[in-house]
């Protein structure tokens, strides 16, 4: 944890949840004149969302820790920066990533800038990670990590971020949080889409996309079954589409043609790749040398497969796999690590 004078000025996104509250809770304990802000993006009790009890748990959080409480709207620029994003990824045949852009345009965009206006000197969340200096690095507690989703942010904006919940485990957080009575000490953790929750992907994507049905075809392009439409469904689904054929085995999506609406299904060994492109890189280090020799993740908790990037046309990467791994999505974020758990960058999937 850096080490700061006493009563910086700091403002933690409280989501409602214990991560965030304990997140709060310690940085009080070191010293710092805490405010706990309320993020509200999407229309509250709409797909689900549960902005009204998330509101109520955060307002008994900053009660309960005796910090000044602030509720900000931004489902106007929610929706702009982030759903909309959502949709015209999946209309274009690729598999977006919410919870990335939410953390660079919202989180660690509009609240960190509405911070610095106020007048604070630090930003802080309960997400796993640490930051050292202006470099970030992965949660120690590999369960939790949550760098993954935080390759985007701007580095000159790190030496302002406190991740308070690092160099934690989230065993330890639940302990604490019972230890102090928080009031939503036992409260599950939120999944599915970031500041809307779980929903169900295909029946949300209809609200802006229409089905369209088309062929699903075999690795060697034969016709095999019909699908409802290539928004609808992202590289290693195995289920969701109709075959007439090798029923009864398992076929996962390999590939998506999308000017002809065409699914491509094969078995596991079909979708397995050894190499692919990164587009859209942003840099966590200094001039970084390439080749360069790291460890690359292609979705959130996902292993860490050891790579070497090299530089390709039209400014892309071409990350080489040691060894085959399944599910490579265009759109996904590919976030590459060094020693330590550093983060040096990461982009799209071509």
């Amino acid at each position: 944890m850096r080490d700061h004078s006493k009563r910086k000025k700091v403002a933690v996104g409280l989501s409602g949840g214990v991560d965030s509250a304990v997140a709060a809770r310690l940085l009080k304990e070191q010293g710092y004149s805490v405010t706990g802000v309320y993020m509200q993006c999407w229309e509250a009790k709409a797909d689900g969302c549960k902005a009204d009890e998330d509101r109520a748990d955060a307002v008994k959080v900053a009660a309960h820790l005796d910090i000044p409480f602030k509720h900000l709207h931004f489902e106007r620029q929610y929706k702009e920066k982030v759903i909309d994003y959502f949709y015209a990824e999946y209309k274009a045949g690729r598999t977006p990533n919410p919870d990335v852009m939410c953390n660079r345009e919202i989180k660690f965009g509009l609240f960190f800038d509405w911070a610095v206006r106020q007048g604070f000197d630090f930003v802080a969340s309960g997400h796993y990670a640490r930051i050292r200096g202006t470099y970030l690095f992965a949660g120690i507690d590999e369960t939790k990590d949550q760098s993954y989703f935080l390759h985007l942010l701007p580095r000159e904006n790190m030496s302002r971020v406190l991740f308070p919940l690092g160099e934690m485990r989230k065993s330890e957080i639940r302990k604490l949080a019972e230890q102090i009575n928080l009031p939503i000490a036992n409260k599950p953790e939120s999944m599915g889409i970031c500041f809307i929750g779980e929903v169900d992907i295909k029946e949300f994507l209809k609200k802006e996309i229409s089905p369209c049905r088309g062929v699903v075809v075999d690795k060697n392009g034969e016709a095999i079954g019909s699908h409802d439409g290539m928004a609808f469904y992202t590289i290693g689904q195995r289920h969701g589409f109709m075959v007439n054929k090798y029923c009864g085995l398992p076929l996962y999506v390999i590939g998506k043609n999308v000017e002809k609406n065409e699914l491509v299904v094969g078995f596991g060994k079909d979708g397995l790749r050894d190499s692919f492109r990164v587009s859209k890189i942003h840099w966590l280090v200094d001039d970084p040398k390439l080749p360069l020799t790291c460890r690359v993740r292609i979705r959130h908790l996902g292993d860490l497969h050891p790579a070497c990037l090299t530089f390709c046309k039209n400014d892309t990467v071409l990350v080489a796999l040691t060894d085959s791994v399944f599910g490579v999505a265009a759109g996904q974020s590919a976030v590459f690590y060094g020693l330590g758990g550093i983060v040096f960058g990461g982009g799209a999937i071509d």
